[in-house]
């Protein structure tokens, strides 16, 4: 039930940070999304896995609003980050049904966004040496 918590938390985190791609700081989207998380898992699990679901939000969250922020920034309309943002949380709260899947989820969340912002700094390395 514990990997089911986190990964579903994991999910909805992922929504959140769709829906409140806007918010300026990831902090406040963790935030939320540890609240709604531990929500949903009270309503499901019971009072023993609250703070897994919690975690799991805070972990989706804070990972996912680093792409919703960065598509914006980008040129991306706030529909439809949220929408594609949101479908993507959909899913990992899907696949957290699969035990194992949850724990996986929590783990690879951060190591994907870590990726994606050290790929972001490098990309345009060469345009910048070419502006001096």
């Amino acid at each position: 039930m514990i990997g089911i918590a986190l990964g579903g938390g994991a999910g909805i985190g992922v929504i959140a940070a769709g829906l409140l791609a806007r918010l300026p700081s990831a902090a406040a989207v963790a935030i939320a999304a540890a609240i709604v998380a531990a929500g949903v898992t009270l309503a499901f699990f019971g009072p023993t896995e609250v703070a897994f679901g919690a975690a799991g939000g805070v972990v989706g969250g804070a990972s996912a609003s680093a792409f919703a922020r960065g598509a914006l920034r980008r040129g991306g309309t706030a529909g439809g980050t949220a929408l594609l943002v949101a479908a993507v949380g959909v899913a990992l709260t899907l696949l957290a049904a699969i035990p194992a899947v949850g724990y996986v989820e929590v783990v690879a969340l951060p190591a994907l966004a870590a990726r994606a912002r050290r790929r972001a700094a490098e990309k345009y390395a060469g345009l910048r040496t070419l502006a001096r």
